[in-house]
């Protein structure tokens, strides 16, 4: 097997031409009879017995040349690629020019390789931080979460029921006198004011008492799901059983010890701010990293070929698969429940997958204008990392993840290291 020639043919592609000596192509045919062989019948012969040069005879001479092609095929294009010495990021079909016994295996295939992309003005890139501070509403309003979460609900018997009180409720719904379909629920929770019926209906059971049964009035929106029930009047008949209200737990130290691992709530408000302080940094820290990846995207100079971003695209794709897989459903669910089709999902990450490809340029472009280039150390330190993190060991890992891929990511991160260093950053006023 071998290259032949290179040709550029335009922007970003190739076309090589590529050799299968006929020494190789006959041997592939020699391992394509002893396993196909065995399987074909020829009158005179017992099934699988007859040599080969009678069953080329019987159907012809290239019996088994798509089988030894098959076989060939692949090996011989890798080949060529590492010979070509081109960085290829999209193969298309072979073009099978000649074959045959005495010369072997003649093929053109057209490559596309990775651009060559200029980057300029990537020192001194503009970013504003944003001004972070925390206030003493910010921690409230954090303590007030924490209490929510551990509220409890209780029976509220000396009262009418108020908006943001739970209820609950028989109901039944009619239309001209007449009830519809699934306008009735029994035992229904229903908590005042959240929404989650038609507008109108909540407000109307505000003020009623446990143990009244009532009637309320409201009128189906215009866009209402149900074709036989837009913007239709409707009289809901309701019974009120009871009325929960939810009861938060006092702040005080207690409420501290309960919840935290402080002791008073001074300590347990002062970690709060601290963690609301930290959060806030590193948002803002990132947010300055977006403008600065915005920013390098518009640098970029150079034509970038479409079978990159399809790349990009598809490995998105297979990503987010993968994900939903690790929540129980899969893609295909995933399509039906959202009425997507697989364009309209392509279409949905491209914008994103666009961005993800300027930026590696970009980046892969700055560390080798900078020469950066991770250590020994750090590669180890980043398969260590990634063992910790998946739970293996360390050389499992190595045989799962490709040291090249280790080190080109570490280099981005260098170049986006770099970057942000030499960015002129000024803090929100």
């Amino acid at each position: 097997m071998n290259l032949k020639a290179t040709n550029k043919t335009e922007t970003n592609k190739y076309e090589l031409e590529i050799e299968i000596s006929a020494e190789d192509f006959n041997k592939a045919i020699d391992e394509v009879y002893k396993s196909e062989g065995k399987k074909m019948t020829i009158p005179g012969f017992r099934k699988g017995k007859a040599p080969k040069a009678f069953i080329e005879k019987y159907y012809g001479e290239s019996v088994f040349f798509e089988g030894a092609l098959d076989k060939l095929y692949r090996p011989a294009l890798m080949d060529a690629v590492e010979a070509s010495g081109l960085e290829v990021i999209s193969i298309g079909q072979a073009d099978i020019t000649a074959v045959s016994k005495e010369d072997g295996v003649q093929m053109k295939v057209t490559v596309v390789v990775k651009p060559e992309i200029t980057i300029e003005g990537y020192k001194g890139i503009e970013a504003t931080k944003k001004k972070v501070e925390v206030t003493d509403a910010d921690v409230s309003g954090e303590l007030t979460k924490v209490q929510d979460r551990n509220s409890r609900m209780v029976t509220v018997d000396n009262r009418a029921a108020l908006t943001g009180d739970t209820t609950v409720i028989d109901f039944e719904g009619f239309c001209d006198g007449v009830a519809f379909d699934g306008g009735k629920g029994e035992n229904f929770e229903l908590s005042l004011g959240s929404g989650q019926f038609i507008p109108g209906f909540e407000d109307q059971i505000v003020g009623h008492e446990v143990g009244e049964e009532f009637e309320i009035n409201v009128k189906f929106p215009e866009e209402y799901q149900a074709e036989n029930l837009k913007g239709k009047d409707a009289t809901f008949k309701i019974k009120l059983h009871e009325i929960k209200r939810k009861e938060l737990p006092v702040l005080d130290d207690e409420f501290a010890k309960d919840v935290s691992e402080f002791d008073t709530l001074d300590a347990y408000k002062d970690s709060i701010r601290e963690k609301l302080q930290s959060d806030r940094e590193k948002a803002a820290e990132s947010d300055v990293e977006n403008q600065i990846v915005e920013a390098l995207i518009e640098k970029v100079q150079g034509e970038i070929p479409d079978e990159m971003y399809e790349n990009e695209v598809e490995e998105s794709i297979n990503s987010f698969a993968y994900r939903l897989q690790s929540q129980g459903l899969n893609l295909e669910t995933y399509l039906k429940y959202t009425g997507m089709d697989t364009e309209a999902l392509k279409a949905q990450f491209k914008p994103q997958s666009e961005k993800q490809v300027k930026v590696r340029l970009a980046l892969e472009k700055i560390a080798e204008l900078e020469n950066l280039e991770p250590t020994e150390e750090e590669v180890e330190a980043e398969f260590e990392k990634l063992a910790k993190t998946y739970e293996m060991e360390v050389d499992k890992i190595k045989n799962i993840v490709a040291e090249a891929q280790v080190k080109a990511d570490l280099k981005n991160q260098k170049a986006v290291d770099f970057v942000k260093a030499n960015a002129v950053v000024k803090t929100e006023e």
